[in-house]
């Protein structure tokens, strides 16, 4: 290809910002990174959540994802960095997160109706459309409306009760659209569900296995359950990092 049209196919590529999965294969470039909170983890990630990309905590329950998502929460408020909840089915616990070391005076949570697993199994799948279908909808909207408006180090979107068969409907043109907002910006968006749907070509999944339990003291006969430990079963992480990762502490 001559060198002239080369560079003009570059210019505007990087126009309509392509020119990262097109351009870049060889020479990877420095990127911002927000730290998790959780040391092995930052180790597996290069430093911790790539900043301006869509990344993922996926996992089902008493996986550890909660766990996981307080100490992204409360890494980003220790840095004074303004955070965003969006919670379309009310699933936020305050008093955990502050357990769990966030300062919620940095945070904004929006909240949706309270729909418990219980509930939204007895609902009929035709019926997502009404209560469970405006309840996502509104919540994209919500995440679309904070990260256009800017100023945030971390918008997390827990999408994790939500069933899959409700994730489906949502095109995929709604996650473009989420991951355009914050390109060239040092917020990191955060997707929490239990499989993955929506990692952006620069963000990262993390598929957490079932929590480890922890036990005190070393007698066969009577030890003290000290708490659950998360695991990283496998990750969809950057060249740098490893696919297959487990906490070397536990």
């Amino acid at each position: 290809m001559p060198a002239l049209a080369r560079a003009d196919l570059e210019a505007l590529l990087r126009d309509r910002k392509l020119d990262r999965t097109l351009l870049d294969t060889q020479v990877p470039r420095s990127r911002a990174v927000a730290k998790t909170g959780v040391a092995w983890l930052d180790a597996q990630l290069g430093g911790g959540l790539p900043r301006g990309e869509t990344s993922e905590i996926t996992g089902q329950r008493s996986s550890g994802r909660t766990g996981v998502l307080h100490a992204v929460l409360a890494a980003a408020t220790e840095r004074a960095e303004a955070v965003a909840v969006v919670d379309p089915l009310d699933r936020f616990d305050p008093v955990s997160a502050v357990a769990g070391g966030v300062q919620l005076e940095w945070l904004l949570w929006v909240r949706g109706p309270a729909l418990s697993p219980g509930e939204l199994a007895r609902r009929a799948p035709n019926d997502e459309h009404d209560l469970l279908g405006r309840a996502l909808t509104s919540a994209l909207k919500a995440s679309g409306l904070i990260l256009q408006a800017g100023g945030f180090g971390l918008v997390v979107l827990d999408l994790a009760d939500v069933p899959r068969r409700a994730l489906a409907r949502v095109p995929f043109t709604t996650w473009l659209r989420l991951q355009r907002s914050i390109a060239d910006r040092n917020t990191v968006l955060l997707i929490v569900t239990g499989e993955p749907v929506a990692r952006s070509a620069g963000g990262v999944s993390l598929r957490l296995a079932h929590a480890m339990p922890r036990w005190q003291g070393e007698s066969d006969r009577a030890r003290m359950f000290a708490s659950f430990q998360p695991s990283l079963a496998c990750g969809e992480l950057p060249a740098s990092a490893v696919a297959s990762a487990r906490n070397p502490e536990s």
